[in-house]
């Protein structure tokens, strides 16, 4: 039986007091794992959990040959509903699967929150409602 790997990180990190903000597979057998918590991730939180995981993916024959622990970063991914709410406000990217009528498919405004499973935006006075089913990917835009 294979084991879902979403499944067991979304089960494991929030009992080490982390969430799981986005993984992804690389090519030879790297496994990419971004965490955050309340206050920001250290280098010594990174390490933390990057040791209870590989412990963890032995017992659960998890495959991969490299582990990544990192932090999301300041270009933060934001993909889960809660996340929408919770960066309301923030300037975002958003990268949309296919372009607007107007041709734009990348979009960088204000981040409105989430209504009905649309994203809405404020982009230069224009409040956008874009499906989230239309969206490739919504990143924090630092401001600096």
């Amino acid at each position: 039986m294979a084991v879902n790997l979403q499944s067991v990180l979304d089960s494991t990190l929030p009992g080490l007091g982390y969430e799981l903000v986005d993984f992804e597979m690389g090519e030879k057998g790297l496994l990419r794992i971004f965490i955050d918590k309340e206050g920001g991730v250290t280098i010594d939180d990174c390490v933390l959990v990057s040791n209870h995981l590989l412990r963890l993916f032995m017992v659960e024959n998890i495959p991969h040959e490299r582990l990544e622990v990192s932090s999301p970063g300041l270009d933060r991914l934001i993909k889960k509903p809660a996340d929408f709410e919770r960066f309301a406000g923030e300037m975002v990217k958003v990268k949309l699967r296919l372009p607007l009528p107007d041709r734009r498919r990348n979009l960088v405004g204000k981040l409105l929150g989430l209504v009905d499973d649309h994203v809405v935006i404020d982009v230069a006075g224009e409040e956008l409602k874009l499906a989230l089913s239309s969206i490739d990917r919504v990143r924090i835009e630092p401001q600096f």
